[in-house]
């Protein structure tokens, strides 16, 4: 039987489902799959030692790493390769092992596309405000302007940070597709938005609240979230109390999962069988 090591390396990720997402798919393949929880708020340091990690990880047998909050992008200069799409991110969420060599790839852009055309799909994107620019931030406005989003709007608390990642997917993907505003002009910038989308952690068990006053919500706004734990965040249940269409974390997060246990066994996971899986996990 084939036995594969696999880490998620992140910070305040005690409460993430991904273990139980793959170890379970693993299950139905046969497959001897242990998925260990490498929390470095645990291990008292911060997102640079994700080098390390990556290094003893590799020294120690492991199949591959899943990477998320807050070392998507700090872990890049540790790897030997990126893959086509992680290096266009700049962002890296799973890292595979080919001998002595660590290879970077970026499956929550893929992952968020599925889950948001699943989910949302005749929603419209003209304009779409988007909050959290970090490494989430650029797979999921990447992914938007792919599925044919006319501009999205980036806020982040760093601003330096939206203007760089703006001017990147302007690069990327044409003038006036792509453009930065002061977190501080929130108000103004939903004023004419179709949709809004949270990339950031806040709502994350670790991370409580809401990254958008109520107030500036509407009905006819559509509202997304990456935070998948938990599904029901402050953000979406305000969204909802408005009559707003939602889409949580939940199906990027098996989108993502998917793609990279793909990536991790060179198998095909059944993903309706693994949105089932994480229905039981969030009831449970």
């Amino acid at each position: 039987m084939t036995a594969h090591l696999i880490g998620l390396i992140g910070s305040g990720i005690g409460p993430s489902l991904s273990p139980a997402l793959h170890e379970r798919e693993a299950d139905h393949h046969g497959l001897r799959y242990l998925y260990k929880i490498l929390d470095i708020a645990d291990l008292g340091v911060g997102a640079t030692a994700a080098g390390d990690l990556v290094r003893t990880a590799r020294r120690l047998g492991y199949t591959g790493l899943n990477i998320t909050h807050p070392c998507k992008q700090t872990v890049i200069e540790h790897l030997d390769e990126l893959s086509p799409d992680a290096a266009r991110l700049g962002a890296v969420n799973t890292v595979t092992f080919d001998g002595d060599r660590a290879v970077g790839h970026n499956t929550d852009w893929t992952g968020f596309a599925e889950s948001f055309a699943r989910g949302l799909p005749d929603a419209a994107t003209d304009r779409i405000v988007q909050i959290g620019a970090g490494g989430a931030g650029a797979a999921v406005a990447h992914a938007l302007l792919t599925l044919g989003a006319d501009r999205v709007v980036l806020a982040d608390t760093r601003t330096a940070r939206a203007e760089s990642l703006a001017a990147e997917l302007t690069e990327r993907f044409g003038p006036g597709r792509a453009r930065a505003t002061p977190i501080t002009d929130l108000e103004a910038a939903l004023h004419h938005a179709d949709g809004l989308v949270n990339a950031t952690p806040v709502g994350m068990a670790a991370h409580p609240g809401s990254p958008v006053p109520a107030a500036l919500l509407r009905p006819d706004l559509w509202v997304a979230d990456v935070v998948y734990r938990p599904l029901r965040t402050e953000l979406l249940d305000r969204a909802r109390e408005l009559g707003c269409r939602t889409l949580d974390g939940g199906g990027m997060v098996v989108f993502q999962a998917a793609h990279a246990f793909r990536l991790f066994t060179g198998l095909t996971p059944d993903t309706d069988r693994m949105l089932a899986h994480l229905s039981d996990l969030v009831t449970a």
